[in-house]
């Protein structure tokens, strides 16, 4: 079983020695290797049963870091990372050879990022060489925001969980790549559009991909508790069979239903509580005696499309 520490020391020897950790981001938790070591990097896909044509995203603290993995890094990109790094941002950008194929699936760009967690970040300056890192779970299921979330998961898996408390943003990160002088949202995420929009200008959102993604989660069902989710809005939200069902609501509760089974997001609509929420509130509703959930569209404002996204593909049955 996996040791829960905050001893930055275990980690990175474990890390040296090729073995993968689960680390704390202010997104969510990854389960973590070297991104150069190609053994290291398989581990993670079979950790987590992930498909090896999903790409990772690369973690390190630093722009000068950055430049040592990629070929290119065009001006609007810069702009982007001076103006959101540390923070839950992502640039796809022409990897240099140095990054095996493996953690970009054969593609010629890679996904990088310097995450906002002081933990981490002081554990990735002692490296010398940058973390793969998907999130900390099996493939497909509900993204972990806390050290125990990924110890009921992958606790049996990984020899240590570098804990770094409950994650700060809590949905991943939004994924921005470059096609020409088109600037392109492979992935929403923990920064809004309209944030993004102001620092460069209109983006263009790329569609899910069923099979060939571009870049690190753009398939089309992810991030999914083991219970059937229904997506719907409030006014189609139903009572029949509720003491089967349990319901992931935005600001208010269901009337004249146990709220035991009820479960708000944010009862100010803040959409950064909301988000930060999502996920352990869907943890919480799988583990209820329940049936199915259902779950309410938020409004698509700010963090709300990201939301949005992720129960999108969380209700998504083939």
């Amino acid at each position: 079983m996996a040791i829960t520490g905050t001893e930055l020391n275990i980690a990175k020897e474990f890390l040296i020695k090729g073995e993968l950790v689960a680390i704390p981001t202010e997104t969510v938790y990854g389960l973590a290797g070297n991104a150069l070591n190609e053994k290291s990097v398989l581990s993670i896909f079979e950790v987590k049963n992930r498909p090896a044509f999903d790409p990772l995203i690369i973690h390190t603290d630093s722009i000068e870091k950055v430049k040592e993995y990629v070929s290119e890094f065009p001006e609007t990109a810069q702009r982007l990372a001076q103006h959101f790094w540390p923070g839950p941002l992502t640039l796809l950008l022409p990897k240099k050879q140095i990054i095996p194929d493996l953690v970009t699936s054969g593609l010629d760009t890679v996904a990088v990022r310097i995450p906002k967690h002081p933990l981490l970040l002081e554990l990735l300056a002692g490296l010398t060489f940058p973390l793969a890192a998907p999130s900390a779970n099996p493939f497909g299921y509900i993204s972990p925001t806390n050290a125990g979330h990924v110890d009921q998961q992958l606790g049996d898996k990984i020899p240590y969980i570098l804990d770094g408390g409950e994650c700060e943003v809590g949905i991943e990160s939004t994924i921005i790549g470059f096609e020409g002088d088109d600037i392109i949202v492979y992935r929403l995420g923990g920064l809004a559009i309209e944030d993004i929009e102001n620092v460069v200008g209109p983006v263009k959102l790329m569609p899910h991909s069923t099979s060939d993604p571009k870049a690190p989660g753009m398939l089309k069902s992810h991030y999914a508790p083991r219970k059937p989710l229904y997506l719907q809005r409030r006014n189609e939200i139903s009572d029949e069979d509720n003491e089967l069902m349990g319901y992931l609501l935005f600001d208010q509760y269901l009337e004249g239903l146990d709220r035991k089974y009820q479960r708000i997001l944010s009862p100010s609509g803040d959409m950064q509580e909301a988000a930060r929420h999502l996920f352990a509130y869907l943890r919480e509703l799988d583990t209820l005696p329940v049936a199915t959930i259902k779950a309410e569209w938020v409004p698509m404002t700010g963090l709300g499309l990201a939301i949005n996204d992720r129960l999108q593909r969380a209700s998504v049955t083939d």
